[in-house]
């Protein structure tokens, strides 16, 4: 399957969402003053590096199908 322009640009969309998104997420659990457990914290870290993970993965292909050359 080869990527179009609108793909690409929803790509990159998604990814930017996710870095925003997740960015928000990760403020609010540093800033967070309830008592929570040890494994609350290490289950939203992973949600966290997952995500960001997906955003680098979706943005990488977006960023390429950009560049290549459409007809």
């Amino acid at each position: 399957m080869r990527l179009e322009r609108k793909h690409a640009l929803v790509l990159l969309a998604v990814a930017a969402w996710n870095v925003v998104t997740y960015a928000q997420f990760t403020k609010a659990l540093v800033e967070t003053e309830e008592d929570r457990p040890t494994a609350y914290f290490v289950a939203h870290g992973v949600l966290i590096v997952v995500n960001l993970v997906i955003a680098a993965v979706l943005g990488r292909w977006g960023w390429r199908a950009l560049r290549t050359p459409h007809d």
